[in-house]
């Protein structure tokens, strides 16, 4: 290649990018095009005609300015902003700019290598009147992610790998020394390493070979993968872990409040491994009684800075998919030292209450403790002891699997406690919370993890017992730290006002059912929804409200700043309860403890920091829950396409009809092309669809029988056919 041509190529690709880029890293110095020439490295005629045009072309823009004849000059902060990219499922996207009202439309030509997540810097267009802000990506600042899931497609001495991210708008170039023993069509890791500017995909190389796409294994990993989520702990972490103290020393017991000798006991989901909270209770001699909530000491054996601690931050949380658990830390802290088991004494952290009759809270007591656990109850055998009010436990639900006598005071202690719990969940109710008892759906799972029925888990009185107390520690904990002074940096969960705008949305939605909303203020909006909640239950429409509820809701978050939390209408909250699988929970002992030895207030930026990566870790964890569930389904589904399901129509848009299946919550779409008897529009307003001929109408809410048409592993998606409506399908 001639030299000419070697100048001519450095060149080519976003020019625009790069003499913006130069002139951005010396805002306001004057450049000419012979500097921007000498910066870029070529000197033919033809590359600086080309820098000619194009600084003409940009000043023309308002992009850069021209300060005089042929100088030209961009003002450091003019039009350009940083914020996140958010990529649509068709190739454009959006940054959210912290500074501006609108998020800036990013066209696909205009992304400049950036990702879905990334943050990165923008430079707005002057906004044109009536139309939509947009902008093009002038760098990448910082990359969310370098790690993505896809298949390889195998040519002869190289690769493409399709990412499975449906926000992923190109694939990745792998040359052959790179493929890492990947063969074509397998599901693998490819790492992001460049995109030359003159290529027309990003290069990469394969880091982990998966499996092949649709084998259970492949797609459970993918899902972990795809979130960026570790699986097995690395060897030295275990090591150190395996290495811990973990016996109940003398020493150790004589610095800590001695609760072994107070009746104790769990109550947990019946398959649990790990036990990390436990009740004592006791009745006074002035007749109130003596409440204590017992957490695992995580903190005495995770100690800042160390490998463990270190692995347990970047972890998070811990991650509960269908036929799995990946927990944060590893199992001789998991399920044998830290876990509150019966008949082992335990270090513990705790929050001990004297509670009256009424359920007010008298006096309070904070700190380290010992404690011993009496007894280990299931849900299924606490609400039998609280509906039937006696301590026989029948072999049909029993965990020992024969039946068993549990003795008075237990049962005493059960039956109080939950008379309790049900005073201060109605005090909460009174006070502006939310009811969100939302159906979880759970699969049978045979030997091979393949599903075998659905079931539906609904929270009873012996699971809101437990949650009323684990609130109570977690509110008392946030208010004695929060409420001290001069004010203490502390990690506090936070819940804002739902959006106006979605509340609004869902009161046109569930009208449609015979359902209103006061928006009036905050104590008519939370009645009104708990109101609603009330009344969808049981009703065919119920789990399409309770998420279009959930989804007006804003996002909890951990933060520094306390805002309080809305949903539980608590003025200050926190998560205390759970530092076996919650990091945060971890930083709230070790802070509370902080202060209990009065020292002063931590670092703000560092817990600030903290807590931010835990709010993403959780989101990630919950998106890996949520399509290890919609794998699941669709697993299902698979061995079920022959047969006729009643469903609720639960999304409508301008390409297909979303359903839900009564009897298993399996949700998969009608596309409008499938539709043959008549070409269907979409109507917005009403959220329905119509034929043209026919006038057939198909709208939110309305019952329908499906037959699956197509149940996509890999995808995870599942396509219907719609049969008809009740009425059409059950007259016939």
């Amino acid at each position: 290649m001639n030299k000419k041509k070697k100048t001519k190529n450095k060149i080519q690709g976003n020019l625009s990018k790069s003499i913006i880029d130069i002139l951005r890293k010396n805002p306001g110095k004057t450049y000419n095009y012979k500097q921007i020439a000498s910066v870029l490295g070529v000197d033919d005629a033809s590359s600086r005609n080309q820098i000619i045009k194009k600084l003409a072309q940009l000043a023309a823009k308002d992009q850069i300015e021209q300060v005089d004849r042929g100088k030209f000059k961009i003002e450091g902060s003019k039009n350009y902003y940083t914020g996140v990219l958010d990529l649509t499922t068709k190739g454009y996207g959006y940054v959210m700019v912290p500074e501006l009202a609108d998020d800036i439309f990013i066209a696909n030509k205009d992304l400049n290598s950036g990702f879905d997540g990334d943050t990165v810097d923008i430079y707005v267009y002057n906004r044109r009147r009536r139309k939509r802000s947009e902008g093009e990506v002038t760098k990448i600042v910082k990359r969310k992610r370098t790690e993505f899931v896809g298949t390889l497609q195998q040519k002869k001495d190289f690769g493409f790998v399709v990412i499975d991210d449906k926000s992923m708008y190109t694939d990745f170039f792998v040359s052959g020394n790179k493929l890492n023993g990947a063969k074509d069509g397998d599901k693998v890791v490819v790492e992001f390493e460049e995109w030359p500017e003159k290529a027309d995909s990003p290069f990469g190389r394969i880091t982990r070979v998966l499996g092949t796409p649709g084998e259970h294994h492949t797609e459970i990993h993918s899902i972990l993968a795809q979130y960026g989520l570790p699986h097995d702990f690395p060897e030295e972490v275990e090591e150190f872990a395996n290495k811990l103290d973990t016996s109940i020393d003398e020493k150790e017991i004589s610095k800590r409040r001695d609760m072994r000798d107070i009746l104790t006991f769990t109550i947990d989901p019946k398959d649990a491994k790990d036990f990390d909270d436990a009740l004592s209770f006791q009745t006074l001699k002035n007749g109130n009684y003596e409440i204590g909530i017992h957490i695992a000491d995580v903190s005495h054996y995770v100690k800042p800075g160390t490998l463990l601690d270190n692995e347990a931050f970047e972890r998070a949380t811990s991650v509960y998919l269908v036929d799995r658990v990946v927990p944060m830390l590893p199992e001789i802290l998991s399920n044998n030292a830290c876990s509150l088991r019966p008949n082992e004494e335990k270090f513990t952290f705790s929050a001990v209450f004297e509670i009256d009759d009424k359920a007010n809270v008298k006096n309070q007591w904070f700190g380290r403790t010992v404690t011993y656990s009496d007894e280990r109850f299931s849900y299924e055998e606490a609400q039998h002891i609280i509906e039937t009010g006696t301590g026989t436990i029948p072999d049909d639900i029993s965990i020992r699997k024969h039946s068993y006598t549990v003795r008075g005071a237990m049962v005493e202690a059960i039956i109080t406690l939950n008379r309790l719990a049900k005073k201060m969940r109605s005090e909460r109710m009174r006070d502006g919370a939310i009811s969100f008892d939302k159906v979880e759906v759970k699969f049978n799972l045979n030997e091979d993890n393949n599903p075998v029925g659905v079931f539906f888990k609904t929270a009873k009185d012996a699971n809101k017992l437990i949650e009323e107390f684990m609130l109570l520690a977690n509110r008392k904990v946030a208010e004695f730290i929060g409420k001290q002074k001069p004010k203490k940096t502390f990690v506090y969960r936070c819940h804002d006002e739902p959006d106006d705008e979605k509340l609004a949305a869902l009161q046109n939605i569930v009208g449609r059912f015979g359902h209103t909303l006061n928006l009036k203020d905050r104590q008519t909006t939370t009645s009104s929804l708990n109101k609603l909640l009330e009344d969808v239950q049981g009703r065919k429409e119920q789990n399409m409200v309770d998420t279009l509820a959930i989804r007006t809701m804003s996002k909890a978050y951990y933060g520094i700043e306390n805002i309080g939390h809305y949903g539980l209408a608590f003025g200050y909250y926190t998560h205390f309860t759970s530092p076996i699988r919650r990091y945060p929970d971890v930083m709230v002992h070790r802070l509370l403890q902080h202060y209990l030895d009065k020292n002063e207030s931590a670092s703000e930026e560092e817990y600030e920091n903290k807590c931010h990566h835990s709010s993403e870790m959780e989101n990630l964890a919950s998106n890996a829950e949520r399509d290890s569930i919609k794998y699941m389904q669709v697993k299902f589904m698979q061995d079920h396409e022959d047969e006729e399901f009643l469903g609720v129509i639960s999304g409508v848009t301008e390409w297909g009809i979303f359903v839900e299946i009564v009897e298993n919550k399996c949700e998969g779409m009608i596309r409008l092309r499938d539709l043959r008897n008549d070409h269907y529009e979409y109507n917005p307003e009403e959220f329905a669809v119509t034929g043209r001929k026919t006038g057939q109408t198909y709208t939110l809410g309305d019952e329908v029988y499906v037959k699956v048409k197509n149940a996509d592993l890999i995808k995870r998606h599942l396509d219907f056919t719609l049969l008809g409506s009740r009425e059409e399908v059950e007259a016939n």
